[in-house]
């Protein structure tokens, strides 16, 4: 038998989009909304496919790394350059940070914990920028 479970986190962050044409451009801030949502076999000797003390202490790390930190774009020259000489909580990261981006990112930094599970058939992140939009990654293992 087979289950989708799933367990949301949130944090703040700061980021921007150097490129865009509208008010993403300048420098601002989410109250991020993660799900990470786990489809598997449910194990018969436990019930479960997945404990979600286990999701947690997979996932948290992640979140308290970006929670209340500035998510840089590593070829952003101007921010670049303001962070080099500010101490400030920043991450930086080889691409902008769009919201489907920020899901991939995450996404990529749980597949490994998440492979050692061999119930897990399939990872999705889904990341709510706002109350009304969102972007999801998913990973299927080959299992």
């Amino acid at each position: 038998m087979e289950s989708i479970i799933a367990k949301d986190f949130n944090w703040e962050m700061g980021h921007r989009l150097p490129f865009h044409t509208g008010g993403c451009q300048n420098i601002h801030g989410h109250s991020y909304k993660m799900r990470v949502e786990i489809s598997g076999r449910i194990d018969s000797s436990t019930g479960m496919v997945m404990d979600y003390f286990d999701i947690k202490a997979l996932v948290q790390p992640i979140v308290d790394q970006l929670d209340h930190s500035f998510l840089c774009d590593s070829s952003d020259k101007l921010l670049m350059d303001f962070f080099a000489q500010h101490s400030m909580k920043v991450n930086f990261i080889d691409m902008y940070s769009t919201a489907e981006n920020i899901a991939y990112y995450i996404l990529q930094q749980l597949i490994p914990g998440f492979s050692s599970f061999t119930s897990v058939k399939k990872l999705t992140v889904r990341l709510c920028e706002t109350e009304n939009t969102y972007a999801e990654a998913c990973y299927e293992f080959s299992r």
